[in-house]
């Protein structure tokens, strides 16, 4: 039976309640009571929502005020600094991480196609994961923070990229390659100059109302969003951009103080959206392979991190940290699947291997870093960091 939107958001927000308690009491990270959540009462479960491509929908919305608030705290200068130094570390782990998944699922019988769009899933981390699992004053503060999302930045650039690639090899790609990297300095610029002189004269005239300030914070990020999309872009860049742009006026703490209630209303329905999706009957096909894969992301991204940072002068710790806390696929490895299934350059049974691998590393790394690393959502007094 098809319901409405309230009954959907009702079935997530109170079966998340009752899953998220029992993950408390027995000590587990409760992104996982989400996902199970999804495949309980999913299409592929109970059945209970038939349809949850809304959700799906909905839920983007809460990666693009992620990655506005971390560009409200991300000073221009400092992006500037950190890219330089992400970037050679972003390019040779891609050519790794393409190269294990390519050789891998060559190994288990798909087809040479199918394995270049897996190896390409593989190359990314999740920006959701990887950031929500990261202590605000180490994501805000702190030169980790800043490396990570320098990385998930040019990872985001690589995937547009990709998803051009795809376009060009079903002979429909109308977008040049070199679009997206002149897109990022116009849509910068336009930013900064709408900003200087459209939206701080504004707020300086109606910094007393509160709820102006959060309307105008939610307006900004969702029309940066759209015109970054518009130019060739993804949504996430251009929220970050837009809160980059932001980040010297002086209500940017406030917005983002704000708006983090929000972010959070959404990515509970990303986890959830995601649990929904993974087809449970077909599983079996694909679940040694999925595993296999699974694992190898899970130990050679560490791996992979650690030895570049460290040869970029950073210290042991912070490169196994960092790479711990990217040791997953994305969710551009789910969006690469969908455009490649949908262009029919690649068997839905390899759709269905990415969107498995992408549920068990999400799932194992999320335990990683829960019960080893710092984190606001540890089941450890000693561990957790808001």
């Amino acid at each position: 039976m098809q319901q409405d939107i309230v009954f959907s958001i009702f079935l997530v927000f109170a079966g998340a309640t009752v899953l998220a308690t029992f993950a408390l009491f027995t000590r587990q990270p409760v992104l996982i009571a989400y996902i199970a959540l999804g495949a309980i009462v999913g299409p592929y479960g109970i059945g209970w929502i038939e349809h949850p491509e809304q959700m799906e929908e909905m839920s983007h919305i809460g990666i693009i005020f992620l990655l506005f608030l971390l560009g409200l705290d991300m000073q221009p200068r400092a992006l500037l600094a950190v890219l330089k130094q992400a970037s050679t570390v972003a390019l040779l782990s891609s050519l790794v991480f393409f190269a294990g998944g390519f050789g891998l699922t060559l190994l288990f019988g798909y087809s040479q196609m199918d394995a270049i769009i897996i190896g390409l899933a593989m190359m990314f981390s999740s920006t959701i994961i990887g950031l929500k699992l990261l202590p605000t004053t180490v994501l805000h503060h702190k030169h980790m923070g800043d490396l990570m999302v320098g990385l998930l930045l040019i990872q985001d650039m690589l995937a547009i990229f990709t998803l051009i690639l795809l376009g060009v090899l079903k002979g429909e790609g109308d977008m040049p390659v070199w679009q997206p990297f002149v897109a990022v300095p116009i849509l910068a610029a336009s930013c900064y100059l709408i900003v200087r002189f459209v939206l701080l004269p504004l707020i300086m005239l109606f910094d007393r109302y509160q709820e102006y300030l959060f309307i105008l914070a939610i307006g900004w990020c969702l029309a940066c969003a759209e015109a970054a999309n518009l130019i060739g872009l993804t949504y996430e860049i251009g929220a970050f951009i837009a809160g980059v742009s932001l980040a010297t006026s002086p209500i940017a703490q406030f917005m983002a103080i704000s708006l983090k209630p929000l972010r959070d209303f959404f990515l509970v329905m990303f986890f959830f959206a995601l649990g929904a999706g993974v087809n449970l009957a077909m599983l079996s096909d694909v679940a040694i392979a999925a595993i296999c894969l699974a694992l190898m992301v899970l130990a050679l991204k560490p791996v992979t991190f650690r030895v570049l940072l460290q040869n970029s002068s950073e210290r042991p710790e912070l490169a196994w940290d960092v790479g711990f806390r990217l040791g997953q696929i994305s969710e551009f490895s789910l969006l690469i699947a969908f455009v490649a299934v949908e262009s029919q350059l690649m068997s839905d049974k390899a759709s269905l291997l990415i969107q498995a691998t992408a549920i068990i590393t999400f799932v194992l790394s999320s335990y990683i870093v829960v019960f080893n690393y710092p984190n606001p959502i540890a089941v450890s007094d000693k561990l957790r960091r808001d």
